[in-house]
């Protein structure tokens, strides 16, 4: 008998592609009047397009965003914000600038637009993340969670194919940990089932097209199904806790500097392993979403078989940093299906490194 609490999270999203052009009439929506654009230094000409669909409506553009939420950065936009009077902010760009734009509101209360050009599903959770002296702490607060969110698979079409697929693998992780989370319940299951599989079918398709796959309307069409994947995965995300696999890669990445979704598509295989004995149901489903008979396996084999990197060693962690990482990983209980044991994350940790693919 099924027994749960399952409390919905308003936001209002636009998906399709051109939703960027309705960019002004959303933020009128809000009833904002002034809007800070913000992006990373790399997208600064996109979100001076989005600047300039918003006209009079613009306050100005911060392009600083970066990985993991500096709290000095996040300290600038809101002083930036602050100074030009904005009264809303438009995050255009991935988990680091949708990131940032949950800083400000958590600092100011200031509503957020999203508007998402990676797979990483931020947009639709109440989770932050700031970096602080090496350290990365996250919380959950309705004050950051975006108000609109427009989803526009346009904007996803210039993504790398190698930023798409770890991006990708980055939003299975959100459901795959959500289908063994203590809180979970029905709906959040067939929603992270859902999005596993539309990303599990078009990632290949984005990184290897078939030759008779070579139309734009085809090549878009696959960008929609793993942008409908990572709405699903990061809206599963949203009413979870998070378990091993994200403290793992929020340790590694905050405390190593190491990026994100790559951290997450080699941590997340390893994850699965080490939970897979305490939670069989979660990797038939994970499995059965990847048409493999192996949830770890299936997840390693989606990274490796589509160019992303499987071992940590080759995006920067060194061997001597296991200890390190493993302790501050265990400094913070949190619940898990299988109960955290140093002698085992140390070698989840080893064979991540190592980019071993799972028994």
């Amino acid at each position: 008998m099924n027994q749960f609490i399952y409390t919905g999270r308003a936001a209002r999203v636009v998906f399709g592609p051109g939703s960027l052009r309705r960019l002004p009439q959303e933020v009128e929506a809000l009833g904002a009047r002034k809007a800070l654009v913000l992006s990373t230094p790399e997208q600064h000409d996109l979100a001076q397009r989005a600047a300039a669909l918003l006209g009079a409506r613009t306050a100005g553009v911060f392009s600083g965003a970066v990985m993991h939420v500096p709290v000095e950065v996040a300290r600038e936009a809101h002083a930036v914000a602050q100074q030009l009077g904005a009264d809303c902010a438009v995050a255009i760009g991935g988990g680091s600038t949708i990131g940032l734009g949950k800083a400000i509101a958590l600092e100011s209360g200031l509503p957020v637009l999203a508007v998402p050009t990676t797979y990483a599903g931020s947009e639709m959770t109440s989770i932050y993340g700031l970096t602080e002296g090496g350290l990365k702490r996250t919380g959950r607060d309705d004050r950051v969670l975006p108000r609109t969110v427009l989803y526009d698979p346009e904007l996803t079409l210039t993504l790398p194919v190698s930023m798409s697929v770890t991006s990708g693998i980055n939003a299975i992780a959100h459901a795959a940990e959500a289908l063994y989370a203590a809180n979970t319940n029905p709906i959040l299951n067939l929603m992270a089932v859902e999005g596993i599989a539309a990303i599990g079918r078009s990632l290949p398709q984005i990184a290897r097209p078939h030759p008779g796959d070579a139309s734009a309307q085809a090549r878009l069409h696959a960008r929609s199904d793993v942008l409908y994947g990572a709405w699903l995965c990061g809206s599963v995300l949203a009413n979870v806790d998070m378990a091993i696999h994200h403290k793992l890669c929020h340790t590694l990445g905050g405390s190593f500097d190491l990026p994100h979704s790559e951290t997450h598509t080699i941590v997340l295989p390893h994850a699965l392993a080490y939970n897979a004995p305490a939670a069989p149901e979660a990797m038939r489903r994970i499995a059965q979403a990847l048409g493999s008979a192996s949830a770890p396996g299936a997840v390693f084999d989606l990274a490796r078989d589509n160019g992303a990197p499987v071992a940590l060693r080759d995006i920067g962690l060194r061997a001597d940093q296991i200890d390190r990482a493993c302790d501050l990983a265990l400094s913070q209980r949190y619940p898990n299906p299988r109960p955290l044991e140093r002698d085992a994350i140390r070698q989840l940790l080893m064979d991540a490194l190592e980019g071993r693919r799972p028994a």
